[in-house]
């Protein structure tokens, strides 16, 4: 089985979105600002609330593992469970996440949209489209491997 570098590639990237999920809990409430989670979450860290750190852990896991999936799916790692359901699934997450966050925000006036800034908005929608088309092609050639 030739080796699957475009989910090579997605589970790194994961795993960078991760790493830098959790940096923002040790850099405090500057780095939450600078990496867009908001004033309120920055407010928060700095008041030592939970919430922050909490919230920040689990999309941090969430990365992960869905990195595991994708260096499970190239077959660099062990066999996960629900291989192809889950890579379905995550990448349909990143692509619906991408491409939403490049279209609400101009369509809506919601606080809790504009809550952050549409720099944050365009920078980090973009960013999961292209995670999602890494997992995508990925994807797709995993199942015309196995087909």
């Amino acid at each position: 089985m030739q080796r699957n570098n475009l989910l090579v590639s997605a589970g790194y990237l994961s795993f960078f979105a991760a790493l830098l999920h959790v940096s923002c809990i040790f850099g405090g409430p500057s780095w939450y600002r600078f990496f867009g989670a908001g004033e309120h979450m920055a407010q928060m860290a700095a008041n030592g609330d939970l919430y922050p750190t909490i919230s920040t852990l689990v999309i941090a896991t969430v990365l992960t593992v869905w990195g595991l999936y994708a260096l499970s799916g190239a077959g660099l790692i062990f066999k996960l469970p629900f291989i192809k359901t889950c890579l379905v699934v995550i990448t349909a997450i990143y692509l619906v996440r991408g491409v939403t966050g490049l279209i609400v925000p101009f369509l809506t006036t919601n606080p809790l949209i504009h809550q952050n800034s549409m720099t944050f908005w365009m920078v980090s929608s973009t960013i999961c489209c292209i995670y999602g088309i890494f997992y995508l092609l990925g994807t797709v050639r995993l199942w015309r491997q196995n087909s």
